[in-house]
């Protein structure tokens, strides 16, 4: 066994060791399978100037990895449209799905570091929900990120942040949430 497979990030040892046993007694939950867990994060970042020039999407994807610490994927255009000069098959965006330890590293880093750096931050909206149980968040400063580079970003990028869990209701996934510290406003 090497030291990473050891290592537990703070946020799955806290699901495991104090939301679990807390979900399953106030929802009444019998079987430990029945508390809702999450799946993974989609982090999307939309690169429009790259229609017009491809650097962009050189740094886009470049900071994409910084702030996930994986790979990600471009994403293309699917439809042409003529006002945006876009045309099918261009490349416009980037994302990329994070699973495991780098899913609960990354919200970590997102509820402790990032979210308290963006500017007159009062919460983040309780009602960003699908109904079936994920939270959709967006940023639109991916510099509030420690990892990127002030001085070294040429346009300030947004993003979104999906949350998918395994809730069946939106109020079982934003108590699984709350749990994390993730800060809603109330």
């Amino acid at each position: 066994m090497t030291a990473q497979e050891k290592y537990t990030p703070r946020f799955e040892e806290r699901y495991k060791k104090v939301l679990v046993p807390a979900l399953k007694a106030k929802q009444g939950y019998k079987n430990i399978h029945e508390v809702p867990a999450l799946t993974k994060i989609v982090i999307n970042m939309g690169v429009g100037q790259a229609a017009l020039d491809k650097k962009h999407m050189d740094t886009a994807l470049k900071d994409l990895t910084m702030i996930a610490g994986q790979k990600p994927v471009a994403t293309a255009a699917r439809k042409s449209n003529a006002v945006f000069k876009i045309r099918e098959g261009m490349l416009i965006g980037a994302k990329v799905t994070l699973r495991g330890k780098k899913m609960y590293e990354f919200l970590d880093r997102l509820v402790t570091i990032a979210l308290p750096r963006v500017r007159d931050f009062r919460g983040i909206n309780g009602k960003a929900f699908d109904g079936r149980g994920n939270y959709a968040l967006g940023i639109k400063d991916h510099t509030i990120f420690p990892e990127i580079n002030f001085e070294k970003v040429d346009s300030a990028r947004g993003m979104d942040i999906i949350i998918c869990t395994t809730a069946k209701t939106d109020d079982e996934a934003r108590e699984l949430l709350r749990g994390f510290d993730l800060p809603f406003r109330t």
